[in-house]
């Protein structure tokens, strides 16, 4: 996992994961002999706020901050008063990767304005001190964290704000301790294992791929998740086993991960077992999934340099520098076998 997805992870791990009880009034079915999907209930009821609520959380759930915001505003706009409504307006506001310095200002005055209401609540107190996280004011940020777990020493957010925290301020030491005490109070937190591979992966600890491996048994069909472990694994392991995980992938219909589980099978047979012609053959499959994968296209030349065809060595840099005319590695490597 690089560097730009882990910290991208930090930030929607930080403040994706607080949320908030409270009491909706319920929209029943007409019909009750027939189940309705939520889109449909909405489609019936379409200025049902407990409903939009409930979509949206799912969708902020998902992080699919755009269509939560659509309820979110929705909702908004058609009962401002309601706690439940003015939460998860905020932090969609606040979670958004396109965010603006003025939607954090509007979430952080809606956080105020909640902990008003409700001065304990240290669900609300954590999202307001993610807003002061995001303009790099630690200080108050901390302050809040720390009032919250005085309320709730046990509140598992806090600890993961404290993480996102330190992690800006560089300190790796209290970062991990930080998620490992998040995990600790809850141990089915799902993405918290997957940062913490991630962090231990990133300093090359084969202990990644156990924490990898506990996220995969929380959520055994997160591809996220099981394309993290098998990497780990093919790294820190049994490429074999890593291999079993690719296969079962590489039939899978999302397009990113069925096309990087091929690309690592090639990546297996070409530096692992030596198996050039099996290297190319995943390769090749890893580019008709993506055809724009470069990488795949340059590891495919080197395979057909090292077995002798510079004729499709050429031409697989060639296809490589055509997607992308500044890829260095086959430009360079082309040069050297013209």
């Amino acid at each position: 996992m690089n560097k730009s997805v882990f910290y991208s992870l930090l930030g929607v791990f930080a403040l994706a994961t607080i949320f908030v009880s409270c009491e909706d009034e319920e929209v029943t079915n007409e019909d009750p002999s027939k189940e309705m999907s939520l889109d449909e209930l909405i489609s019936a009821h379409p200025d049902s706020v407990p409903l939009l609520v409930q979509r949206g959380q799912q969708r902020f759930d998902t992080y699919e901050y755009d269509s939560a915001l659509e309820d979110a505003a929705k909702a908004f706009r058609l009962d401002s008063s309601r706690f439940d409504v003015r939460f998860l307006y905020a932090r969609v506001l606040n979670n958004r990767a396109e965010r603006t310095v003025e939607e954090i200002l509007v979430a952080q005055r809606n956080f105020k304005y909640l902990l008003q209401q409700q001065p304990k609540n240290p669900a609300v107190m954590v999202s307001l001190a993610s807003t002061f996280s995001q303009f790099e004011d630690f200080e108050k940020s901390f302050n809040y964290i720390n009032e919250a777990l005085r309320i709730d020493p046990k509140f598992r957010d806090a600890y993961v704000l404290k993480g996102t925290n330190y992690a800006k301020l560089g300190n790796r030491k209290l970062m991990i301790s930080s998620y490992e005490t998040a995990i600790q109070q809850d141990p089915e937190f799902f993405a918290g294992y997957l940062m913490l591979g991630a962090i231990y992966q990133g300093m090359n600890d084969p202990i990644c791929v156990e924490y990898y491996r506990t996220a995969h048994e929380l959520e055994p069909d997160n591809l996220d998740a099981n394309y993290s472990m098998a990497y780990a694994i093919q790294h820190f392991g049994d490429p074999e086993d890593a291999m079993e995980i690719y296969r079962i992938m590489a039939r899978d219909t999302n397009q990113y991960y069925s096309s990087q589980a091929l690309f690592q099978m090639g990546h297996i047979h070409q530096f692992v077992s030596g198996n050039l012609d099996s290297a190319i053959y995943y390769y090749k499959g890893a580019t008709i999934v993506e055809p724009n994968y470069v990488e795949a296209y340059h590891n495919m030349g080197v395979c057909y340099d090292y077995l002798g065809d510079k004729t499709n060595a050429l031409f697989s840099f060639g296809k490589a520098l055509k997607l992308d005319p500044e890829y260095t590695l086959s430009r360079n490597y082309a040069d050297s076998i013209r």
